[in-house]
């Protein structure tokens, strides 16, 4: 079946992600601003001991903010990935760029060795680069020890419509290289919009996508202080970021069905 991957930034959501049906998970912190950065080893460790069994990449990014780091932000992602590694993590998830937009090989190079034999994702530095899909892939590809690429086909979802014949382009060269860095699909991916996306790209070779079902919740506190904030603004000052158990179950349940419904087309096709 098609593998399904949320990414959460709490206990709370790990366990609704887990409800809903999700395979693997990935952890950040701070997910509801700025797209999310390295979580605490307190969290991974009572995550992990809360589902013990859900594979578990975490997110390597010491900022919110670009993808272009100092040599002190790479030594301090190299040291997160030592102690995740050492915690028990199935993976990391990370990405770097050079100033000119393009994949940082060379620095790349030296996290995913960190990692190694973690699983490695690069993750959505990706759509950010200014190389062509297929030249990046290239590029990221030439690091053995990635094992996926995070990306809504350099378009802002992966459900938009200039995204898939980026996403189709990639997949099939993905799948014709069995070395290659595989495709997750993320980005803009809920009820709404997964129907359409798996009906384009399970022909060519789509087998796994990314999702967070997440939404701001009000906070339960009773007492605010008139005029202040730390800074947030938005939802997000008052609010808790959680993923919804319920938004997870529907997209499972879709992609169960679409699933089912594409392998029993492959098998009339071919008798």
């Amino acid at each position: 079946r098609v593998i399904i991957e949320v990414c959460i930034d709490s206990v709370e959501s790990a366990l609704a992600a887990h409800r809903g049906g999700a395979d693997r998970l990935e952890l950040c912190g701070n997910l509801g601003l700025g797209g999310g950065i390295t979580p605490s080893l307190g969290l991974f460790i009572e995550v992990r001991a809360a589902i013990p069994q859900t594979p578990i990449m975490v997110m390597v990014r010491p900022r919110a903010g670009d993808f272009l780091y100092t040599d002190a932000e790479l030594r301090v992602m190299q040291a997160d990935i030592r102690a995740f590694k050492d915690a028990g993590a199935d993976g990391v998830v990370l990405g770097v760029l050079r100033k000119d937009g393009k994949v940082d090989v060379q620095r790349t190079k030296l996290l995913a060795a960190e990692a190694a034999p973690m699983q490695v994702c690069f993750h959505r530095a990706f759509d950010m680069c200014s190389q062509d899909v297929l030249t990046a892939h290239l590029e990221v590809s030439r690091i053995p020890q990635i094992t996926r690429i995070l990306t809504s086909g350099h378009a802002p979802t992966a459900s938009s419509p200039a995204a898939l014949p980026m996403l189709r382009t990639l997949i099939r060269t993905a799948s014709r290289m069995p070395s290659a860095a595989r495709i997750l699909v993320g980005s803009g991916i809920n009820a709404r919009t997964i129907g359409p996306l798996l009906r384009e790209l399970l022909p060519c070779g789509l087998r796994e996508v990314h999702l967070s079902g997440g939404g701001w919740v009000p906070s339960e506190m009773e007492f605010r202080r008139e005029g202040l904030g730390m800074g947030v603004g938005g939802e997000g000052e008052w609010g808790i970021w959680r993923t919804d158990e319920e938004k997870i179950r529907e997209v499972t349940r879709l992609v169960d069905e679409a699933w089912k419904e594409f392998v029993e087309r492959e098998r009339k096709r071919t008798e």
